[in-house]
């Protein structure tokens, strides 16, 4: 399978051709696994719309000038899942810390338990004997993406069949789609366990398996589990306290700049004030940051391709820099010259983590970091504080102040 281009020309080509599908087609279609090549119901834009190739208000946007509020409805929610899921951890930032700490425990706990150490290489390489699981962990691998119902149902499997950590399971994830997101991989993988919607699981079926699949897969009931319990007796506090939603350091426009381009936002010409003086630019690959393990060489790529993308339509001469040594960030604005680094609004994940372990050497150096936060993450992050439900109903207000009603 060829791996998608990543331009910002290639997604708005994809989100081109998909607009005739965001009615009725994908409310119809959108739960069908179809396989490698053949996902023609759903719209395979996250990996553009997760580094912002192409932005959720003009997919919104296109789908509601194609098809009207009510045809397009499912489309839109399922794009603002994606927002909920970002405010939902940014109010919970204690969330991402958690799974952070305890994939660096399920490490350990794999490196010297050589029985599951075996069965985690096993289901990793498709080698479990179960055709659905296999073919899925197969495609993540070769392709980097996985149909969100895939997704579901490989992680019911990987948790409650196969009986592996699920904090594995999600960093195998996150190593591989090239979609991978801090806060919907992490979230997405609690939702099935258990522990995001408090002791409702997800538990794969045989039957839906097969007819979501239109028959490519038919496994029997009793390959999978039966008696499905959710782990929240491993989070005995529950939930921790929302938070209000951090509030970055506005840039100065006035203020010796560089600007810092990452893959939360290749579109950040967009976000900049028009007077910003900006004395150098740099790209700055994070990928790797994703986990322990080494992260998939067709993630990097994609990140990379996007970020030269980038930098050209800011109309910058932009240095490579990867997340390396946090102090080097200071240097580097440094020998800019500069007061200030202006970046987008990074949320909670591994880059997020790597800028707060550059802040000590940042402030020692008199350097500023500010960050543009989009008025479409404005818009939703301030509901995210419960189930989806909650921004569900505020979607008239959220289509509102993006100015497309």
């Amino acid at each position: 399978m060829p791996h998608p281009e990543a331009t910002r020309a290639a997604g708005e080509t994809l989100l081109f051709e998909f607009t005739p599908r965001m009615g009725r087609r994908y409310t119809n279609g959108r739960n069908f696994d179809r396989g490698p090549g053949a996902h023609n119901d759903v719209s395979t834009l996250s990996p553009y719309l997760r580094r912002r190739l192409v932005t959720e208000r003009d997919t919104v946007a296109a789908a509601i000038g194609a098809h009207g509020h009510a045809k397009s409805e499912k489309f839109v929610q399922e794009v603002i899942w994606r927002g909920y899921f970002k405010g939902w951890l940014e109010r919970r930032p204690q969330v991402w810390e958690r799974y952070r700490d305890g994939l660096m425990h399920d490490l350990t706990t794999r490196d010297t338990d050589r029985r599951l150490r075996r069965d985690i290489d096993r289901a990793e390489a498709g080698g479990t004997g179960l055709d659905c699981f296999d073919a899925w962990a197969q495609e993540l691998v070769e392709t980097g993406y996985l149909h969100n119902h895939a997704r579901m149902w490989f992680a019911s499997i990987w948790i409650f069949t196969l009986g592996l950590p699920w904090r594995m399971g999600a960093d195998f994830f996150y190593r591989h789609l090239l979609d991978g997101d801090p806060a919907s991989n992490t979230l997405g993988w609690r939702w099935v366990a258990g522990l995001h919607t408090r002791g409702k699981p997800y538990k794969a079926q045989a039957w839906n398996i097969a007819r979501f699949t239109d028959a490519r897969f038919a496994p029997r009931d009793s390959d999978l589990a039966s008696n499905v319990q959710g782990l929240e007796h491993l989070e005995p506090d529950g939930l921790p306290d929302v938070l209000p939603l951090r509030t970055p350091a506005a840039p100065d426009p006035h203020a010796p700049t560089v600007l810092l381009i990452t893959e939360e936002d290749c579109r950040i010409e967009e976000l900049l004030p028009r007077t910003l003086d900006v004395r150098a630019a740099a790209t700055l690959t994070a990928s790797h940051l994703r986990s322990p393990i080494d992260v998939s060489d067709n993630v990097a790529a994609f990140e990379a391709a996007a970020l030269a993308d980038a930098a050209t339509y800011a109309g910058v001469e932009a240095t490579p820099l990867r997340a390396g040594m946090p102090g080097d960030l200071a240097r580097w604005a440094e020998r800019a010259r500069a007061r200030q680094i202006v970046t987008a609004y990074v949320p909670a994940g591994p880059l997020r983590d790597w800028l707060d372990q550059a802040a000590p050497a940042l402030k020692e150096a008199g350097i500023t970091l500010a960050e543009c936060r989009r008025d479409w993450d404005a818009a939703i992050w301030p509901h995210a504080t419960a189930g989806f439900f909650k921004v569900k109903k505020q979607i008239p207000r959220i289509l509102q102040q993006a100015g497309l009603t």
